[in-house]
């Protein structure tokens, strides 16, 4: 109910768009920069290709980010994030995350939902090509992404429950605690560039937990 309400919602920000031609993409946009690619089968057996740009890092204010959905390389529509374009058979969700895009899916009137294909020339797409050629390497720098993750949980959260604790209020009622865990200063500000760094990669196969990746940012 809750989810519907919202992708309502977010189909009521869309924007006609002005017809302009999609952009090639360029090594140097990179860090700020992502797009994807969709292709669609009418029943008649036409093809028609969807593309989602998004200009992340520029401007991550929510009044303007915006995501511009182009059809057969013209743009066909706008909103601000998260966006929710109508399209034949369904709709393209696309929503973001302080690291960059978490969700950028198809999701169709009867159910399935699939991902969009990044272009080849993205970070993305350079992340999903590592994945295709070196699925051992891609693991193993996915897993270190998580390990490093939960390092930063499990330092995180006995910090929070130390500094909580210091209140007189409920000091007086649990007592106080001590975090275990007490790095130096330069060990919080190494794990939490690592932190980020993690939820950048995860961020690149646009994967996203809101215990993980939102703690970290």
């Amino acid at each position: 109910m809750i989810k519907e309400w919202r992708r309502r919602r977010a189909v009521q920000r869309v924007k006609p768009g002005d017809g302009r031609p999609l952009k090639c993409f360029r090594w140097w946009q990179l860090p700020f920069r992502a797009l994807f690619h969709l292709r669609l089968t009418s029943d008649g057996g036409r093809h028609t290709v969807y593309a989602v740009d998004v200009r992340h890092w520029q401007n991550h204010s929510s009044d303007s980010l915006k995501a511009h959905l182009y059809r057969e390389g013209r743009l066909h529509a706008m909103s601000t994030l998260p966006a929710a374009f109508p399209v034949p058979g369904g709709t393209v969700e696309v929503r973001m995350s302080a690291f960059g895009v978490k969700r950028c899916h198809y999701v169709t009137d009867n159910g399935p939902q699939y991902q969009l294909v990044p272009d080849p020339h993205s970070a993305e797409g350079r992340r999903a090509r590592l994945e295709r050629e070196r699925p051992a390497l891609s693991r193993a720098i996915g897993l270190l992404s998580l390990c490093v993750l939960v390092a930063a949980l499990a330092v995180l959260i006995p910090h929070v429950a130390e500094q909580l604790t210091k209140s007189e209020g409920i000091a007086q009622r649990t007592g106080t605690f001590t975090s275990p865990i007490d790095l130096p200063r330069w060990g919080d500000i190494a794990l939490g560039f690592a932190a980020v760094a993690a939820s950048t990669e995860r961020a690149l196969r646009l994967r996203y937990s809101w215990l993980l990746d939102g703690g970290a940012g």
